[in-house]
């Protein structure tokens, strides 16, 4: 079987949904270790450096599904990870019906388990 491979497809001026794992540890609203952030860079460089915008899907903890918590928030991970690629990193709280975003340009979506149905595999969800 044969897969495509990012650096084989034409990206530029296309937009690139990428879903990671960046359940990190954070402690008063920082993030404690960020390997799994640090994992990530390649991929993002390569979909930025090939023109692409870039849009970034995780989850954080175990929130309660369906209802948005300030201790789950994915803010602090957008602020770090903009640190570590150099260019801003905007977190869109609503993005079910879309994202604003140019090439370039690096969304974090909010913690994809604030969404009602993420963990039962709800398929009007998946199709959003």
């Amino acid at each position: 079987m044969s897969f495509l491979r990012m650096d084989e497809l034409d990206l530029n001026g296309k937009r690139v949904m990428i879903r990671e794992d960046f359940n990190v540890p954070l402690e008063a609203g920082r993030v404690t270790s960020d390997a799994r952030l640090r994992a990530a860079l390649p991929t993002i460089q390569l979909a930025l450096n090939r023109g692409a915008a870039v849009i970034l899907l995780s989850h954080l903890g175990r929130p309660v599904e369906g209802e948005y918590s300030d201790e789950f928030s994915m803010a602090p991970v957008a602020e770090h990870l903009s640190g570590l690629i150099k260019r801003p990193v905007k977190l869109q709280k609503e993005w079910l019906d879309g994202v604003d975003i140019k090439p370039g340009e690096v969304v974090l979506c909010e913690n994809v388990r604030f969404n009602s149905g993420e963990k039962g595999n709800d398929e009007a969800l998946a199709r959003s």
